[in-house]
């Protein structure tokens, strides 16, 4: 049998300087980036998706960023593996390294876990953790939903909260939605991994992280992101579209709709930001393959401490 196609992977929560890293890797791996966003795959989200720039797009190829058009509501976590896939291969072959870049857990496990729903068994203490906060805040997990599964989302009434409940235990269980559960994944029950992952994760003081989400927000909206935002409005774009429920885009077009005033969207863009990259570090933790890499630790070295793991060296620490 031969041997695995071996894969890096840069993951962490968003405003962790993932981006940063990944370029500098990819120069010193002769590496091509595939994204694991699933914002940044999507036309004209450039903004408020922190897409790198194109100068550095141009040094380094980028692979499943801007393919697919705003008004496709087809696109999934199917889709997405099939695609990426198909390009880890041709870099590959190539002779080019395979670095995978992105904060989307559900993307990042398609790649480096066996899809087996069997896994889904019934957990009652996520289960009651779940009602827990149901009960703190009324519609939260129906919001919840509404993140990682769109589809399910849409079909579950937001009183139902035993289905709902059911459906977010599917996905923190196989990494893959509910509405999912049908496809093309079903028929990979007990599937090997397809590949070698070798995994960094970028992490620091949670403070710290925060204040880096609010400056970056702060930078968005600077570099024109209520322009970005009016501009697919403008070319009657519909705002319920799966692709324009990202952090950013939702809660300005709630402004624009006269839901909101504008200090209230920035603050709701960056409070749900926050809570955004706390899911992301608690989604990536329970992967004890990662080794995280903190800023605060290694500060302006923080790239070549990666560098220089994926080159073999055992360093990092096992959690976040």
């Amino acid at each position: 049998m031969s041997a695995k196609q071996r894969i890096f992977l840069i993951v962490g929560p968003t405003a962790s300087g993932k981006t940063a890293v990944s370029i500098d890797a990819a120069l010193s791996m002769n590496a091509e980036i595939v994204s694991a966003d699933s914002i940044q795959v999507y036309r004209r989200l450039d903004i408020g998706s922190a897409k790198p720039a194109l100068e550095e797009r141009r040094w380094i190829p980028h692979h499943l960023m801007d393919c697919i058009d705003l008004d496709d509501t087809s696109y999934n976590v199917s889709i997405y593996r099939e695609r990426a896939v198909s390009a880890i291969r041709e870099i590959a072959e190539r002779g080019k390294v395979p670095l995978i870049v992105g904060g989307t857990g559900l993307y990042v496990n398609s790649l480096i876990f066996p899809l087996n729903f069997s896994a889904a068994e019934p957990d009652n203490e996520l289960r009651s953790r779940l009602l827990a906060v149901e009960q703190c805040e009324k519609g939260s997990l129906h919001r919840m939903l509404s993140e990682v599964d769109p589809a399910s989302a849409q079909r579950l009434h937001a009183n139902d909260t035993k289905r709902i409940i059911r459906a977010l235990e599917v996905f923190e269980k196989t990494g893959v939605p509910l509405s999912e559960h049908g496809g093309d994944f079903a028929n990979s029950r007990g599937a090997d991994i397809e590949f070698e992952p070798v995994i960094a994760g970028i992490t620091m003081d949670r403070a710290r992280l925060y204040e880096r989400i609010e400056r970056r927000i702060d930078l968005m909206l600077e570099q024109g992101l209520v322009d970005e935002v009016d501009s697919i409005l403008a070319d009657g774009f519909d705002p319920a579209l799966p692709a324009l429920q990202g952090l950013g885009y939702k809660q300005l077009i709630m402004f624009r709709n006269g839901e909101l005033s504008y200090d209230e969207a920035v603050e709701l863009i960056k409070r749900d930001t926050r809570r955004f990259a706390k899911r992301q570090i608690s989604w990536f933790k329970r992967d004890k393959r990662i080794r995280w890499f903190s800023l605060d630790k290694y500060g302006d070295e923080l790239s070549a401490a990666v560098i220089e793991f994926f080159n073999g060296a055992d360093i990092g620490e096992s959690q976040p």
